[in-house]
């Protein structure tokens, strides 16, 4: 009984860890994208090696993210099924944020690490307009916040993220 216990749980641990997507997602092998996405993909990004890709479904709405690596550059491009652009999430050095926001998160957070940060690019009608920043902050005492800033410096979204607790019995 208690061996047929350790299996189940270690099935549904496996299943939770091995599908890392949401209910919602579902990963798509690239030679199975529809061609209107790939080929948006190697349009848009010429010299970048698609890396993976998830079909994203909510309600009847069906979007297509793809990932790039351009140079040393992580770029996730979402696409409707008939391959047009909706948005960009290219990665960045903490470097390469604009000063107002540098100093917005330094006055929030002060002594935080910058784990990743992303500019986020709405795309409509072909027109490519940055929408926001979106940084993954630790802070000095080890919370990590996903936060959404303008480019002049102003949060507008804060989302503390938790980590599941390991080890419970």
């Amino acid at each position: 009984m208690r061996t047929m216990l350790r299996v189940m749980v270690a099935v549904v641990a496996g299943a939770i860890a091995a599908a890392g997507v949401r209910a919602d997602e579902e990963k798509v092998p690239l030679d199975k994208l529809p061609k209107a996405v790939a080929d948006a993909v190697k349009k848009r990004f010429p010299k970048g090696e698609l890396v993976e890709a998830a079909k994203e479904t909510e309600g009847d709405k069906v979007e297509y993210e793809v990932t790039v690596k351009d140079g040393g550059t992580k770029i996730d491009v979402m696409l409707t099924p008939d391959g047009k652009i909706t948005v960009i999430e290219k990665q960045l050095a903490a470097k390469d944020l604009p000063k107002a926001v540098t100093e917005a998160l330094g006055a929030k957070y002060p002594k935080a690490t910058l784990k990743t940060v992303e500019e986020v690019i709405k795309v409509k009608d072909g027109k490519e307009a940055l929408d926001f920043y979106e940084v993954l902050v630790v802070t000095a005492d080890k919370k990590t916040f996903e936060v959404k800033l303008t480019a002049e410096g102003k949060i507008t979204e804060t989302d503390e993220k938790k980590e599941e607790k390991k080890g419970k019995k």
